[in-house]
């Protein structure tokens, strides 16, 4: 399955990268490097789609398990390398699972089936970064 991307420059450390779906998102860099920090840092777009495609894997999984799901979080926190490239070294993960009766075992289950299994994202990531995670309920 091919998707689709593109990048226009706007100036400066600024881009606009816009979706094979049709959406946009502005990138742009710190001021040191030359930008005006009128958008997200591209590495920083890439630890979000990380914790987007985990979450809407837990969250389809949950609702898939009759699970009454009310919200999903996830807080990511990163390491990257010192020195070009700078990869991802590590990735710490928590989940904040917010529902009616939330069964830790099938929350659980979700979470390392996403991890696993599911999430593309996840995937990639491991062949730079160590990644761990935890998880919580919390009754709606």
């Amino acid at each position: 399955m091919a998707m689709t991307a593109k990048i226009t420059w706007i100036n400066g450390r600024a881009f606009l990268g816009e979706s094979g779906s049709g959406h946009a998102v502005v990138m742009d860099g710190a001021a040191e490097a030359g930008g005006r920090n009128i958008g997200v840092r591209p590495m920083e777009m890439l630890l979000l789609g990380l914790g987007g495609c985990t979450a809407f894997d837990v969250v389809m999984i949950l609702e898939k398990a009759r699970e009454k799901v009310t919200g999903c979080e996830v807080s990511l926190e990163a390491e990257r390398a010192g020195e070009e490239p700078k990869v991802f070294t590590a990735v710490k993960m928590v989940y904040t699972l917010t529902g009616k009766g939330l069964k830790p075992a099938v929350v659980e289950r979700a979470v390392r089936l996403s991890e696993e299994k599911y999430c593309s994202a996840t995937a990639m990531f491991r062949h730079t970064a160590e990644i761990t995670s935890e998880w919580r309920i919390v009754e709606a």
